[in-house]
């Protein structure tokens, strides 16, 4: 197929590609596997995310020994954190609470509307014990 200086300029790229190219791409991709289980545990808003992603971190300081306890950990449902808070799912990122400013006038509304049930519930309890002295 290839002769003289075709195959050597081949034998070149190819020696470039094995030495450089391929352990690179073979980093990259153990890299991205190893991130799978925290993704996961993102994306199900599993409670224990940051402890999933520590495995993670463990896992490739240890050549991968732990990756598969951290992909059943992500997979696995919560059961004493459903026990424990009523619910098996925390928000994480942007959804873990409102922006400030966002309620604070309906709040509001609500706060006062309250204090005024109150007073008048004060205000009623008040002129029943002033009638009865």
């Amino acid at each position: 197929m290839f002769k003289g200086e075709a195959l050597d300029k081949v034998a070149d790229v190819l020696t470039w590609v094995v030495l450089i190219v391929a352990p690179v791409v073979g980093i990259v991709v153990f890299l991205l596997i190893h991130i799978l289980p925290e993704k996961i545990a993102e994306k199900k808003q599993h409670p224990q995310a940051k402890a999933i992603q520590c495995l993670c971190l463990l896992s490739l300081v240890f050549g991968g020994l732990l990756w598969p306890i951290a992909w059943l950990w992500a997979y696995t449902k919560p059961v004493l954190h459903k026990m424990a808070y009523g619910t098996d799912k925390v928000a994480h990122g942007h959804d873990a609470a409102p922006p400030p400013g966002e309620n604070e006038a309906e709040e509001l509304k609500q706060l006062r509307q309250r204090v005024a049930e109150l007073e008048g519930k004060l205000a009623g309890k008040a002129a029943v014990e002033g009638g009865k002295a």
